[in-house]
């Protein structure tokens, strides 16, 4: 089972933005379901995934209303959120660095 880094950050952005809580209640029930043992396993489940560098995957919410960003430790099973915004805010960040 998978650990994810922090579920409250999902829920911050869902406070503000409550057309995204089903989605991303579906994304956080989704990959804590899942052994993902790679960015290809991930891409699996998640046709539209992007995948960046140092284990970042890019996630479109809502049908890419939104952005998520997280990194991933594979061998640990822990996903780190690092980023969830508006396709907007997804533009003024770097994902590769965030």
């Amino acid at each position: 089972m998978e650990r994810i880094y922090a579920k409250s950050t999902l829920r911050d952005f869902w406070e503000k933005h409550p057309d995204s809580e089903q989605y991303l209640k579906t994304w956080f029930d989704t990959a804590l379901s899942s052994a993902w043992k790679s960015p290809n396993e991930v891409k699996q489940t998640y046709a539209n995934a992007s995948i960046l560098k140092d284990s970042r995957i890019v996630f479109n919410i809502k049908g890419n209303s939104y952005r998520l960003v997280a990194k991933f430790n594979y061998e640990k099973q822990w996903i780190f959120i690092r980023f969830i915004g508006t396709h907007n805010d997804y533009n003024n960040i770097d994902a590769n660095v965030i």
